[in-house]
């Protein structure tokens, strides 16, 4: 039957054999659900989970990183992955944290605001038997208010931060950051901002090291050096 179907939609034929017109409203609404399902599952592209595909709600806020952009990313942290502690600060659909993972992290914390993604992180957690991430649900900037980061799995070796473009919290969590003991000495930053927008301010000890463009989307490398401490205009 759905065979059947398919060829019909193929052919512009009815069952019968007589021709039909193909109704191109109909035709797009059908590529429009079809892209929005694929949307909704990515996969990881190295490590031990690579060829694994994870699932996550389809929200507006939720903007995974490309895949061609995780993996200049971390083309960029090889060598500096394996054995790792990573922050994934506003996680969504938690690829970034789960590729780390993948790739050798020892311990990753996921943050998300929204339970529902939250809940789908944890699902992918215990599919894939990985005790060493924690997931928690919780607003980013709440949880840098924390006095220590040592419960999470802190002080941190690699941080993600992705957060929603319209929501202004690029700079606000690098200042939070440096509040605590969020970071290691030598942390790398991973950050993301829209095209043609300038970063925040940002800590005067964070150097550039890196950066790449696709589409609308900036994103950059920074390392942290503890010695210096301060803020820097964007």
């Amino acid at each position: 039957m759905l065979l059947g179907y398919a060829w019909q939609q193929k052919c512009g034929k009815t069952a019968t054999g007589q021709p039909t017109r193909v109704n191109d409203k109909n035709r797009n609404q059908s590529a429009t659900v079809r892209r929005a399902h694929a949307a909704r599952t990515l996969r990881i592209i190295g490590g031990r989970h690579r060829g694994r595909r994870l699932r996550f709600p389809p929200l507006e806020s939720i903007r995974p990183t490309p895949d061609r952009v995780r993996e200049t990313l971390f083309n960029w942290l090889q060598g500096h992955l394996d054995g790792s502690r990573c922050l994934d600060l506003f996680a969504g659909s938690g690829v970034l944290g789960l590729e780390a993972l993948s790739r050798g992290a020892a311990r990753v914390c996921l943050v998300e605001s929204d339970r529902q993604a939250a809940k789908a992180i944890g699902a992918v957690l215990t599919e894939w038997q990985e005790s060493s991430g924690t997931v928690v649900q919780r607003d980013a900037i709440e949880f840098l208010r924390e006095p220590s980061a040592s419960p999470w799995g802190g002080p941190f070796d690699v941080v993600f931060l992705d957060p929603p473009f319209a929501a202004g919290l690029l700079g606000r969590s690098a200042e939070w950051l440096e509040r605590a003991d969020w970071l290691a000495p030598m942390a790398w930053i991973y950050l993301e901002n829209r095209a043609r927008e300038p970063l925040p301010a940002l800590p005067l000890n964070w150097r550039p090291l890196k950066s790449g463009r696709a589409g609308e989307v900036e994103y950059h490398l920074w390392v942290r050096h503890a010695a210096a401490l301060g803020v820097s205009g964007g």
